[in-house]
């Protein structure tokens, strides 16, 4: 801790101070012009942060010696620490997967293995009474489904840089508990021919949530909405039309469900109904 200090008195000489080892334990005055306070971040570590104070430069008493119980310690800091340092080591794993695009069947894994061992460190998840942990915008971090090249996973999808040049752009949920909305949003980059510029655009795909049981959430497809960005941002968002169920393919009902099997305040780690793993972090 930076700080700079001026001593206001002066300490007993060393007989004083072994004269009668019952006196009151002395006190050392420090007058404090900054201090460093550690501020909590997102992900559960702590950032330095420097606090001026020589506006109000109040003297500061230290007590040194004393009969003084040392404070009780918390009996979940081990586990916080392991947690902090098992989330570390997923996200140190995910993060150069271009959200698993680009990910080897090593890199698949080597984030299974990362992931399971932070389920088994968090403990089963129970959203019967906490479904409020949910609740936000998440980020997609990283899907296994991804590393098929295609943007809808094991699900039927659009071929990445095959028939059309496709980009994938941020991929993120957004989840409403009060009004069970459910939002998949995809930012995409579409190529065209020269000398078309690519078309870019952010899909919606609105959702209806429910939770079923402690941790499983089974989502209810509604629409597409498309909004069309860059050089054609002026046109207003428009809804691709659903299909009807007698004309839909019975690998794409329209419903699907995960489980959530790790969430705190700013990851979330699910597994789909075909055995995806998705990494979230809050946006």
């Amino acid at each position: 801790m930076a700080a700079s200090s001026t001593f206001s008195s002066l300490l007993p000489s060393p007989p004083a101070l072994l004269s009668d080892h019952r006196s009151p334990p002395p006190s050392i005055r420090f007058s404090f012009s900054s201090l460093t306070v550690p501020k909590s971040s997102r992900l559960g570590f702590t950032v330095p942060e420097r606090r001026n104070l020589a506006a109000n430069s109040s003297l500061v008493e230290v007590s040194i010696g004393g009969d003084r119980d040392p404070p009780p310690s918390s009996g979940s800091g081990g586990d916080d620490k392991q947690i902090a340092l098992l989330k570390l080591k997923l996200l140190s794993v995910v993060s150069g997967l271009n959200r698993g695009l680009v990910a080897s069947v090593d890199d698949l894994q080597r984030a299974e293995v990362a992931a399971k061992e932070l389920e088994t460190a968090g403990g089963p998840v129970d959203l019967t009474d906490d479904l409020d942990k949910l609740q936000g915008k998440w980020r997609l971090l990283y899907s296994s489904a991804f590393s098929s090249r295609s943007l809808g996973g094991s699900r039927p999808g659009l071929p990445t840089g095959r028939l059309i040049p496709v980009t994938l752009g941020q991929v993120f949920q957004r989840i409403d508990v009060f009004s069970k909305d459910f939002d998949n949003i995809a930012e995409v980059e579409l190529g065209a021919p020269w000398p078309f510029p690519p078309l870019e655009a952010t899909a919606t795909l609105a959702h209806k949530f429910e939770l079923l049981g402690t941790c499983k959430i089974k989502i209810t497809f509604e629409k597409t909405t498309v909004k069309t960005s860059g050089n054609l941002s002026q046109i207003p968002p428009f809804d691709i039309p659903r299909l009807p169920d007698s004309f839909r393919p019975s690998s794409n009902p329209g419903t699907g469900d995960f489980e959530v099997t790790y969430v705190d305040d700013n990851l979330r780690i699910t597994r789909g109904d075909r055995g995806e793993l998705r990494v979230f972090v809050i946006a």
